[in-house]
């Protein structure tokens, strides 16, 4: 073989090992994301590759209450993402509806009282059968829908297209947020921002930013993402309910 013909496999081969390294950055889920001058992380789950499970107890009943508690596989296959799925009370549980596999352990809360979680409209996040869905919470009890998990937070970020009637453009209540988009019903949409924004800013980047017509506020100042292709895994403090991906096993 001649010198050239050497270097020209060389080439070959380390342009594929580069290829191959983008091709596997680029099936990761979280991502940088820049809107209206600031600074997010958004995170694309399609369901049609990832399994989404939802966390708050383990068998002891013990609240997961941190990312570094969960299965870090489900079967064979590794998490590839999770977030704080919600609010909740002093004692980790979910302040409104929480469904994990099935299975009802907290029912839906549409009391009036203080704080975002009852800015009305609040709403539900849900999956069923492979299908995504953000619901304001009196849609949801209307239709009674079944699904394999569910939680409730508040307020809506997005509601068909727009926004919480009581978000203010220039609103100077600025905090770290966090929240959850649906589009084309299999691709789900996790944020979290890299610095404090308003309610009216965070809504904007989902409808405007990442086309979604329905939105959901998840939580605050304790916003928390695990992204181990970004190196990051967060913990701010004891959580409740927890989100998580899983990739799902490639068939032969």
């Amino acid at each position: 073989m001649t010198v050239f013909g050497t270097w020209s496999r060389m080439l070959a081969l380390v342009f594929g090992l580069l290829a191959a390294c983008v091709a596997v950055a680029g099936a990761e889920p979280c991502r940088p994301y820049q809107f209206d001058g600031s600074r997010f992380t958004v995170c694309v789950i399609d369901l049609r590759m990832h399994d989404l499970r939802l966390y708050w107890k383990d068998q002891d009943e013990q609240p997961y209450a941190s990312f570094a508690r969960l299965p870090r596989q489900q079967g064979s296959v590794e998490r590839v993402f999770a977030m704080n799925a919600g609010m909740y009370l002093e004692d980790l549980r979910p302040a409104g509806l929480y469904i994990e596999d099935g299975d009802v352990l907290r029912p839906a809360n549409n009391a009036d009282g203080p704080g975002n979680f009852h800015m009305k409209p609040n709403g539900v996040f849900m999956v069923r059968a492979g299908e995504a869905a953000v619901l304001d919470t009196e849609r949801y009890l209307a239709e009674a829908p079944t699904a394999d998990l569910a939680t409730q937070s508040g307020p809506m970020l997005v509601i068909d297209g727009e926004l919480h009637h009581r978000f203010i453009p220039d609103s100077n209540s600025l905090r770290m947020r966090n929240g959850v988009g649906v589009r084309n019903g299999h691709e789900v949409l996790f944020a979290i921002s890299e610095h404090p924004v308003n309610f009216h800013q965070f809504a904007r980047l989902f409808r405007d930013g990442l086309g979604c017509h329905n939105a959901l506020y998840l939580d605050g100042s304790m916003s928390s993402l695990h992204a181990p292709a970004l190196g990051r895994s967060d913990f701010v403090r004891p959580m409740g309910p927890i989100i998580a991906a899983y990739r799902r096993q490639s068939r032969p």
